[in-house]
């Protein structure tokens, strides 16, 4: 059983990887002009997700630059918040200390 607390940081860690899956699919959708960036819906969710997804991608993109136009930061992302959570959760020395 996770400590209040851990459990707490693993449901925070998984929204954000939903944030990040939603930022991916709205830039798809913009980028493709399925949505119109022109409405003030549309522009203050974008902000928001942008607000919230570049600081971390960012310094991502430092290291991995965009390849052919794809950029793979979403993806590294995602990988480091699931072996995050996969720490927290089966990782002996961190259940051990009782999280």
């Amino acid at each position: 059983m996770l400590n209040p607390i851990a459990f707490l940081i693993l449901q925070i860690i998984s929204f954000y990887e939903w944030v990040v899956i939603a930022a991916v699919i709205v830039s798809w959708l913009t980028a493709f002009n399925v949505i119109n960036s022109h409405n003030n819906f549309v522009r203050s969710l974008l902000r928001t997700l942008y607000a919230i997804t570049e600081p971390v991608f960012r310094p991502l993109r430092r290291i991995i630059p965009p390849m052919g136009g794809l950029d793979l930061s979403p993806l590294v992302v995602i990988i480091l918040i699931e072996t995050l959570k996969y720490a927290m959760t089966q990782w002996r020395p961190l259940v051990e200390l009782g999280w």
